[in-house]
């Protein structure tokens, strides 16, 4: 979700150069399922997503030198040593709900990680955490649940799957309901290079749940 409030233009994607069986196991499990389309995004999708973009930076009460995420001490004091200890720490971001809060480890990422979803791509963890901050003021009883996690039989990626459901702080109270999964890729030092994210709804209808009327209370 953290796409819809990127400020950057997607540009196309060149992997780090990665072994066969390891871009065909990722392919096979972006491939299965229910989940949203892989493939380029509409520019439909693009022009809608600039749109969410501007409005949630015009509405933002945080200012850009206020969208930080943990202290320089806590990143460095983080690091993975085998696939079981992402599974742990990635584990213990979701306790923290970091999809909705912004608190996530930002150290078991590569700097030029490729975060991606079904309505846009771009690279880079810092731009990953400048969106999420915009993106946590407008939340209005956000919950983010984590159904499993598991690491793949080649220990070179991890998959998870979740449930997102918030009402956003706009004046029509849109509620956004989303269950999707998302595949975690690692290079040789158990660095995350990929976050991919797909969805049970398409692009479209995400867009379309942000300008959906919702004026119910909230169900907690």
């Amino acid at each position: 979700m953290a796409g819809i409030a990127c400020i950057a233009r997607p540009s196309p994607i060149t992997l780090r150069s990665m072994k066969a069986r390891r871009a065909g196991c990722c392919r096979s499990i972006k491939s299965t399922g229910e989940e949203g389309s892989t493939g380029a995004t509409p520019k439909l999708i693009k022009l809608a997503v600039s749109g969410v973009t501007e409005i949630l930076r015009v509405l933002s009460p945080m200012k850009d030198d206020s969208l930080e995420s943990a202290s320089d001490d806590e990143k460095d004091g983080v690091s993975a040593s085998s696939v079981d200890d992402v599974v742990m720490i990635l584990t213990a971001d979701y306790e923290k709900a970091y999809f909705v809060t912004g608190v996530f480890t930002s150290a078991i990422y590569a700097e030029d990680c490729i975060f991606e979803d079904p309505t846009i791509r771009f690279r880079g963890k810092g731009l990953y955490e400048r969106n999420l901050k915009l993106l946590v003021p407008f939340f209005d009883h956000p919950s983010i649940i984590l159904h499993n996690i598991q690491k793949g039989d080649d220990e070179t990626y991890i998959l998870a799957r979740w449930k997102l459901r918030t009402y956003l702080k706009l004046p029509w109270r849109p509620l956004i309901s989303i269950d999707g999964k998302t595949v975690y890729e690692l290079d040789d030092n158990f660095v995350m290079i990929r976050h991919a994210e797909s969805w049970n709804v398409s692009a479209l209808e995400a867009i379309g749940q942000i300008f959906t009327p919702s004026f119910g209370r909230p169900n907690d």
